[in-house]
C-alpha cells in the first residue's frame, strides 16, 4: 500500500486567507472574511521595488511572534530571503487538492552537535543554500492572491520572500524530553505568525534554533497549498545537496495543471468520504460537527514496537478471519487505531453508529498519465473505510484490515479524477472519526546533510487537529524499531482511547 503524510501531517490550522471562525477544521477553504477577501481581490501584479538576491531584515519582539507563554526560545533575527537569481514573474495554478489544503503545516528536524560545524557556520550555509533553492522553488517566495477572472486562489510568484529565522534555546535537547516528548514539539521551533499583513504572509518559513547541548532544530512552517510530504522530502534532498556544494538532486516539476479538473466535470462515484461544506447551512448534524472542532484537545504519544506491529499482522491472519494473503504493517496498524477511535468516540455504545477512517494516498503513480516523480504540489487524496460499530464488534480484526486495504485499491485514475471534479462543483473536505497521516516510509530522517542526519523529526503538536493521528517511525541507524503514534483527541475520548490502545493489541 502506498501511503504518506497529507503533506507534512495535517496540522489543522488555516492560513490567514481562510475564514477565521473555521481555523481548526483542515479542509474548510473559503474566502468568507470580507476584509481579507477584498485585499486579495485588489492585490496588483506590481513588481517588487526592492532588489533581489538579498535578505530583508525585520525587527520582531519575541512576545509578538511566539504563540506560547513559555519563553524557552529567543528569536535573534528574522528576515525575508529572496531567490539568488532573477526569477520570472508568473502565476501558479493551484489544483483542487492544493486549494483544499489552505492551512499552515509545521515540522521540526532535530540534529546532534557536530564539532566540525558551529551554529554560525550552519546558519550561513543554510541561508546561502536557501537563496539558491528558491530559484527553482520560486513559488515558496511568492504570495497567495485571488484571481477574480478564474474565481480561485493562486500563487503570485512575486519574489516577495520566504521567511528565515535564527533563534536559540536555553535548554538541551535531552532537558526538553528528547525523542517522543511533546515538550520539543512546540511552535517555538517553527515560527508561524509573521509580522505582516494577512495578504503578505510568507508561504514558507525556515527556522534554525540552537540548543545549549550544541545540537539544533531546523523547523519549517509552510502553507500546505505549496507542497505535500513527498514534494517536501524532495525539497529537503535538494537543499541538502546544495548545502554540500552539489546541484539539485531532482529539480521540481512546476506545472500543477496536470491535476486540473475536467471540463465539464464528471463525478463518477458517490464520494461518501467527502463532507459537503454547503450542507452546513441549517443542518443540525453539521453544526455539531463544526462545534466538535472547537473542543480542547489533548495530545499524546503511543508507542508500537516492531513486535507489536508483527503481532497485529499475525492477528489479521488468524484462523476464522478473512483470508489475507499479505497484510501490510500500515493496514494492520490503521485497523487497530480505527477500532480504538471508533469506540472512544461512541460513549453511548450506539451499535448503529457509523465510523469512518481516512488515510492519505500518494497518487503520482495512480493517475494516467503518471505524474512526474518531482511533481511540485499536492498529489494526495484520502482513502477511506467505513462500517457500523455493530459490524466492527461482530467481525474479526482481519475484516477491518481488509477494508483498509480495499480503501487503498479504490484510489484509481478515474477515482482521482472524479474527486477533482467533485471539488470543482462543491466546497468540501474528507471527514471521518480519524485521519491518519503516515511518515512511516517517507525517509525524512535518511537525508544526509553536511552535519549528519536528523535524529528525530516530528510535526508541531499545537497544530495537530482533532481527529488527526500521525505515525512517526523510530529508526536507530538504519534499523526500524517501531512507531510513535501521535494522537490528538478531547480529554474524555483520549482517556478511553488510551485504555483501548494496548488492551486491543
Amino acid at each position: 500500500m502506498t501511503t504518506l503524510s497529507q503533506g507534512l501531517l495535517f496540522p489543522y490550522h488555516h492560513h490567514n486567507v481562510s475564514h477565521p471562525k473555521l481555523r481548526p477544521c483542515a479542509y474548510f477553504t473559503t474566502f468568507s472574511n470580507p476584509r481579507i477577501f477584498r485585499q486579495l481581490k485588489s492585490s496588483k501584479m506590481v513588481p517588487p521595488s526592492r532588489p533581489r538576491c538579498q535578505s530583508i531584515q525585520r525587527s520582531m519582539r519575541p512576545s509578538a511572534i511566539l504563540e506560547t507563554m513559555d519563553q524557552t526560545v529567543t528569536i535573534h533575527s528574522t528576515s525575508l530571503v529572496l531567490p539568488i537569481e532573477e526569477t520570472e514573474r508568473k502565476s501558479v495554478f493551484l489544483s483542487n487538492i492544493d486549494k483544499s489544503l489552505n492551512f499552515k503545516a509545521s515540522t521540526i528536524y532535530f540534529f546532534s552537535s557536530n564539532p566540525n560545524f558551529s551554529i554560525e557556520n550552519i546558519v550561513a550555509k543554510l541561508e546561502n543554500a536557501y537563496r539558491k533553492v528558491l530559484v527553482q522553488y520560486d513559488f515558496l517566495a511568492g504570495r497567495l492572491r485571488w484571481n477574480s477572472e478564474q474565481g480561485r486562489i493562486e500563487i503570485d510568484c512575486n519574489a516577495a520572500g520566504a521567511g528565515f529565522v535564527v533563534a536559540s534555546c536555553g535548554l538541551s535537547f535531552e532537558e526538553l524530553g528528547g525523542i517522543g516528548s511533546l515538550n520539543i514539539e512546540t511552535q517555538q521551533f517553527a515560527l508561524r505568525k509573521w509580522n505582516a499583513s494577512p495578504e503578505d504572509q510568507p508561504l514558507f518559513v525556515m527556522q534554525v534554533t540552537s540548543f545549549r547541548c550544541g545540537g539544533f532544530a531546523l523547523g519549517f512552517a509552510l502553507n500546505h497549498v505549496t507542497m505535500d510530504g513527498i514534494c517536501s522530502k524532495i525539497f529537503l534532498e535538494n537543499l541538502a545537496s546544495l548545502l554540500s556544494g552539489n546541484d539539485l538532486v531532482l529539480p521540481p516539476y512546476n506545472d500543477r495543471r496536470l491535476l486540473a479538473a475536467r471540463s465539464p466535470p464528471r463525478i463518477a462515484f458517490p464520494h461518501t468520504e467527502m463532507f459537503n461544506f454547503e450542507s452546513l447551512q441549517g443542518n443540525k448534524s453539521s453544526k455539531m460537527l463544526l462545534k466538535a472542532t472547537f473542543q480542547k484537545l489533548n495530545s499524546q504519544y503511543f508507542r508500537l514496537s516492531l513486535d507489536d506491529i508483527n503481532n497485529l499482522k499475525r492477528k489479521a491472519s488468524e484462523v476464522g478471519g478473512d483470508n489475507i494473503a499479505h497484510t501490510s504493517g500500515f493496514s494492520a496498524v490503521t485497523a487497530h487505531i480505527w477500532q480504538c477511535v471508533a469506540q472512544a468516540k461512541n460513549p453511548e455504545n450506539d451499535l448503529e453508529k457509523s465510523s469512518t477512517i481516512l488515510y492519505a494516498v500518494n497518487i503520482r503513480s495512480r493517475v494516467r498519465p503518471r505524474l512526474p516523480s518531482s511533481y511540485a504540489g499536492n498529489a494526495i487524496v484520502s482513502a477511506y473505510a467505513t462500517t457500523t460499530c455493530s459490524e466492527m464488534k461482530k467481525r474479526p480484526f482481519s475484516h477491518l484490515v481488509q477494508m483498509v486495504s480495499e480503501g487503498d485499491t479504490r484510489i484509481t485514475d478515474e477515482y482521482v479524477k472524479s474527486i477533482l471534479d467533485w471539488s470543482e462543483l462543491h466546497k468540501g473536505f474528507p471527514y471521518g472519526d480519524a485521519i491518519i497521516s503516515s511518515w512511516w516510509n517517507m525517509g525524512l530522517n535518511e537525508i544526509d546533510y553536511p552535519w549528519g542526519r536528523p535524529k528525530w523529526s516530528c510535526p508541531v503538536v499545537p497544530n495537530h487537529g482533532n481527529n488527526a493521528i500521525t505515525l512517526i517511525p523510530e529508526v536507530e541507524g538504519k534499523e526500524f524499531k517501531g512507531l510513535h503514534v501521535l494522537v490528538s483527541l478531547p480529554q474524555l475520548e483520549m482517556e478511553k482511547f488510551q485504555g483501548l490502545f494496548y488492551e486491543l493489541l
